[in-house]
């Protein structure tokens, strides 16, 4: 039995959700082999769990609203996606925040996620704690 592959945009609000669940076995499923992850200030992650590890400590908990997708192809035949939205949560004092803007930009190859550039203002508002370098 085959499946058939899930719309570009679909395979990310999946993945987006799997993320804010924690249930990264299934957010990996949708990873293409060795991903890259790029994070706010540069930092770059091959794995969700090198990710998770790293960005603790950043804020207690985040979810987003998600509220746009644009779809895309890169001259080289790449499916793009780009998931814009707000960002809510809990900083690490436990005061709550909502309505910080993000922008999270998707590389897709044979349909699974090759690249996640994140963009957020969590600094600027003074949400997170500063990037580590």
């Amino acid at each position: 039995m085959t499946t058939t592959p899930l719309a570009p945009a679909r395979t990310i609000d999946r993945y987006l959700q799997f993320c804010e669940d924690r249930d990264l076995d299934e957010a990996g499923k949708l990873l293409a082999p060795e991903p890259r992850i790029v994070f706010p200030g540069g930092a770059v992650y091959n794995s969700l769990p090198e990710m998770v590890a790293d960005q603790r400590g950043r804020y207690r908990w985040v979810r987003k609203h998600r509220g746009q997708y644009f779809e895309g192809r890169t001259p080289d035949g790449l499916v793009t996606v780009t998931s814009l939205g707000t960002l809510y949560g809990e900083d690490m004092s436990g005061k709550p925040f909502e309505g910080v803007r993000y922008a999270d930009v998707f590389v897709l190859h044979d349909g699974l996620i090759a690249e996640q550039h994140v963009y957020n203002d969590l600094s600027e508002t003074g949400t997170s704690a500063p990037v580590r370098g």
